[in-house]
């Protein structure tokens, strides 16, 4: 039952600056750092968070001035309206156009206000089994031999590291791949799984060659080797290689999932492709019903939008939620890393976020 009062909502939206440790390249070039909006979206005195970060997959690129602007076309009409009329909710902001970055922050703190409505944590409310959250993967990008190498030792030394993901794709070629996969190998620790981005720097032979070389070198999955524009390309890839295939930047939503399903394994959800945790939902029910896995990814998001995430892992194979891990300057404070390297949600109502004391 919606309140008897007409339903009212207030939205505030703020910028902030994360810088990371050490920058992260890819196929596509390289990140020192982004500025995200920090949404606050309050209601009969309960406050919900969310985030939108900036992204660019090739094909697509969302700005944060342009993820700003949608913000505050859609804001006019969400305060007509309450956190409760969720699926009206959605509905609007599809309906404007907005973009994908800018209706995850929104659907996020639509969740955490529930969350903290009901005094139940998220993975709770889905009724969901904490004990099925595996670990997430820290990432290693394009570099050096001995840069992957150091960046590997830095993770090691910072946190317990139980999987690896590997970007490739080198622009200098396979051969710069396998000469820094190899150096890196022997320093993946002990039962750790590895796998590996390719960000569709691959061509379709150079990605069955890579296929067959990494599958003798025990990786888990392929994410992403062609690129978007090659999604034509799959199917072959899909029959000959001896690696499960995982795509990213082919598929945003639940309509990209049937598109291709016949030809990959498994999908890569992120909020910000997504558009939340509404649709991450949507796309973990659709991959399963299409017999495919699921893994979880980011790009430069703070401890908001990966501990969002974390409150769905119990449903998903393979998780990437490392990014908050390399910042200097993440305000906030959520989900926390186990022992066995799991990012592990908490039981405080909604997200369970809070803000660095001097943030």
């Amino acid at each position: 039952m919606l309140p008897a009062k007409k339903p009212h909502m207030q939205i505030l939206i703020e910028s902030f600056t994360v810088r990371k440790r050490v920058p992260l390249t890819i196929s596509r070039g390289t990140s020192s750092g982004s500025t995200n909006l920090w949404i606050r979206l309050q209601a009969d005195g309960v406050e919900g968070w969310g985030e939108a970060s900036p992204f660019s997959t090739g094909n697509q690129r969302q700005t944060v001035e342009a993820i700003a602007d949608d913000l505050a076309r859609a804001t006019p009409v969400l305060l007509a309206l309450h956190p409760l009329q969720h699926q009206v909710i959605e509905s609007k902001l599809l309906e404007m156009s907005v973009c994908s970055a800018a209706r995850a922050a929104i659907d996020v703190a639509l969740h955490d206000w529930l969350g903290k409505r009901t005094g139940l944590p998220l993975w709770q409310l889905w009724g969901l089994d904490l004990t099925r959250v595996g670990p997430t993967a820290v990432t290693v990008g394009i570099s050096s031999p001995q840069n992957a190498v150091t960046r590997l030792q830095q993770w090691c030394a910072q946190q317990p590291v139980a999987a690896v993901k590997v970007k490739l794709g080198s622009p200098a070629g396979i051969a710069a791949d396998q000469e820094m996969f190899a150096a890196l190998l022997p320093e993946v620790p002990k039962g750790a799984k590895i796998s590996v981005d390719a960000n569709g720097g691959w061509s379709l032979e150079d990605a069955l060659t890579m296929a067959h070389w990494l599958a003798e070198r025990g990786v888990t999955y392929l994410e992403q080797p062609l690129a978007v524009d090659d999604d034509e390309r799959l199917p072959p890839l899909f029959e000959r290689s001896p690696l499960p295939i995982f795509i990213d930047e082919s598929c945003y939503t639940s309509v990209d999932i049937y598109r291709l399903a016949h030809c990959v394994h498994g999908i890569n959800i992120k909020l910000m492709k997504a558009g939340g945790l509404t649709e991450a939902k949507r796309m973990i029910d659709t991959a399963s019903a299409c017999g495919l896995q699921v893994m979880f990814g980011c790009y430069s998001d703070s401890v908001i939008a990966n501990t969002a995430l974390s409150h769905l892992s119990p449903l998903a194979h393979h998780l990437d939620l490392d990014s908050h891990f390399n910042l200097k300057d993440d305000p906030f404070l959520g989900a926390a890393l186990t022992l066995e390297g799991a990012l592990m949600p908490s039981t405080l109502p909604g997200l369970g976020l809070s803000r660095h004391a001097d943030a």
